[in-house]
């Protein structure tokens, strides 16, 4: 795929509500491919971009950018969990755009599609850690629940797990259409209608991919220290493809903005702070144009955030 293939989810609204005026600052904190950023820099000449990644090609993308626009953009090498580690701050708008990039999708050695025959691996970042191939050969039978039932949010988990831990040896788990042959017989019709446009593996590679990377466990790292990035009446934006990830994020606004996290959360309001204020109590969704056009906006979720305060820590 190239760039012009590539399409930013949700783009005219987060450039509604992002103030992208005069010499503004804002973080990309999920670059991809560059079209969320790309869209930032043009919407001013005194607008300014820190993007991070850390996906290694996400790099070489980034410099057709920084040919264009110079030191308006600058780019960091590095997982979002680790933006405390950046020099800038106070930044006026900040963007996460979570979930894998259709650049990743489409490259058949990265392993997280079963449309091509490659090494099962999904990685992220194939620097570092253990390939999914790795994970299913060697998980704990917790850690596979965790990724099928929890994560992949499959109703056929109990099948899928036992075939995967009976597979392990036999190689069936390195490819990923093996893989996927395998968990379709698991799944069945399991849970399905006998037209699902779905593939039985889909919720399965969905929730390995996640556990592989800690996906949830790096956004609820990031969102408190993108918080701290911001300026007062700074803008966070954060688009979710999964209603754990969106689950994540929620909490998180709702406890910035002194509201009840959840159903059960009893705390007295006077024993509640709040710096900030929900610029959206339900999530903003794409529009019919933007689904036909773009299929991956179909479930995405973009929540917004606007900073009133520094919290305590900050103002050390």
């Amino acid at each position: 795929m190239n760039e012009g293939q590539h399409i930013p989810v949700l783009l005219r609204e987060i450039l509604e509500h992002f103030a992208l005026k005069g010499e503004a600052r804002v973080l990309d904190c999920t670059f991809g491919g560059g079209g969320h950023t790309k869209a930032f820099l043009e919407a001013g000449e005194g607008i300014k971009v820190v993007a991070i990644d850390k996906d290694p090609q996400a790099g070489e993308r980034v410099k057709r950018l920084e040919k264009e626009y110079g030191k308006r953009i600058r780019f960091y090498d590095m997982s979002f969990d680790e933006l405390d580690r950046i020099e800038e701050k106070d930044f006026d708008d900040i963007l996460f755009d979570l979930g894998v990039s259709s650049f990743q999708f489409d490259e058949p050695h990265r392993g997280f599609s079963f449309r091509y025959s490659a090494e099962v691996d999904m990685r992220l970042d194939p620097r570092e850690g253990s390939s999914a191939a790795e994970f299913l050969e060697k998980a704990s039978h917790l850690d596979l629940v965790k990724a099928v039932r929890d994560y992949g949010e499959e109703t056929a988990w109990r099948a899928v797990v036992g075939a995967i831990e009976k597979a392990r040896g036999s190689g069936v788990l390195k490819n990923t259409q093996s893989f996927a042959d395998l968990v379709s017989k698991a799944v069945g019709n399991q849970g399905r209608g006998k037209f699902s446009r779905i593939h039985p593996a889909t919720k399965t590679f969905q929730g390995v991919r996640m556990a592989v990377n800690d996906e949830l466990g790096q956004i609820e790292k990031a969102l408190p220290k993108a918080f701290d990035k911001l300026a007062i009446g700074g803008i966070l934006a954060v688009i979710s493809f999964h209603s754990l990830e969106d689950r994540v994020i929620k909490r998180f606004f709702r406890r910035m903005a002194g509201r009840p996290e959840h159903k059960k959360d009893n705390l007295p309001q006077d024993m509640r702070q709040q710096y900030a204020k929900l610029i959206t109590n339900r999530p903003i969704v794409a529009g019919k144009e933007e689904v036909e056009k773009n299929s991956r906006s179909r479930s995405a979720k973009l929540r917004l955030l606007q900073k009133e305060k520094r919290m305590e820590y900050e103002k050390a």
